[in-house]
């Protein structure tokens, strides 16, 4: 599983590392980010590409894991 660590980044660089990470992507994508709205926004970047995401909260961050359909 690939894995993007985004966390203390700011907007647009978490989108932009998962859209790279997407690219030919043939397994998950797990994308690690600090704030709520950096998880909704890649949470929703997932559904508008077709993807089919999970999340959940750690320690202080939240993992976002995004699947093909």
């Amino acid at each position: 599983m690939k894995e993007v660590d985004a966390r203390g980044l700011s907007c647009p660089e978490p989108l932009m590392l998962t859209a790279e990470a997407l690219k030919g992507a043939t397994e998950p994508v797990k994308v690690l980010v600090s704030e709520p709205h950096q998880k909704m926004n890649v949470e929703k970047f997932a559904k508008d590409h077709g993807k089919k995401s999970t999340s959940e909260e750690k320690d202080g961050y939240f993992e976002v894991v995004i699947e093909g359909k």
